[in-house]
């Protein structure tokens, strides 16, 4: 079966709304878009480029897809990054996206746990989700997730969205912690389940 693996950017008091810009998302008066640039340093993106070599499919939240797709899609062949991020298959949680904005996209309408499921039975390589908030609670809400990746940035924003949602009972193995020099510290683990 394959891994669904939750990679994120979250604060210490686990903030993870709009990290790469002003106006990414401004959902509840939210203004500190973009809080990561500031701790950004070239071994961060090593370490995104090496787990994607794992993966072949990306599940997101309709939000984060539009501005993933926005992003990347325009992107030309022989960008390290977006080659990396366009390559996967997309699968976009949607009911009002009309249609695709990103290549090798397929959304994904009703029955999301049930689709997620068969997802993960199919064969292939890891499953990631990043960003997607709603998207997120839901997949730890059904134990779909299969390890966290977060990268913590040092730093409190009072309030956001959370990578956490309330209600919910897990338990993660820490698999291994990288410091970074700007002060991230990269925190892989795998969920235990009995």
């Amino acid at each position: 079966m394959r891994k669904l693996i939750v990679s994120e950017f979250v604060s210490l008091d686990g903030v993870m709304q709009a990290p790469g810009g002003k106006d990414e998302d401004r959902d509840g008066d939210f203004e500190h878009g973009g809080w990561t640039w500031p701790y950004w340093h070239d071994d961060i993106g090593k370490s995104f480029g090496a787990l994607m070599q794992d993966v072949d499919a990306l599940l997101l939240g309709r939000r984060t897809y539009v501005t993933h797709a926005a992003a990347f899609e325009p992107m030309p062949p022989g960008d390290q990054f977006g080659d990396l991020m366009n390559a996967p298959k997309k699968y976009v949680v949607s009911r009002t996206l009309k249609e695709p904005t990103w290549r090798n996209t397929t959304i994904i309408r009703d029955d999301v746990i049930e689709s997620v499921r068969a997802l993960k039975a199919e064969p292939g390589k890891n499953i990631m989700t990043d960003g997607s908030s709603q998207l997120v609670h839901a997949l730890l809400a059904h134990d779909l997730v299969d390890e966290l990746h977060l990268l913590l940035y040092p730093l409190m924003l009072g309030n956001g969205k959370r990578l956490l949602p309330e209600g919910v009972h897990a338990t993660f193995r820490l698999m291994s912690a990288t410091p970074y020099p700007s002060g991230v510290v990269g925190l892989h683990y795998e969920q235990q389940r009995s």
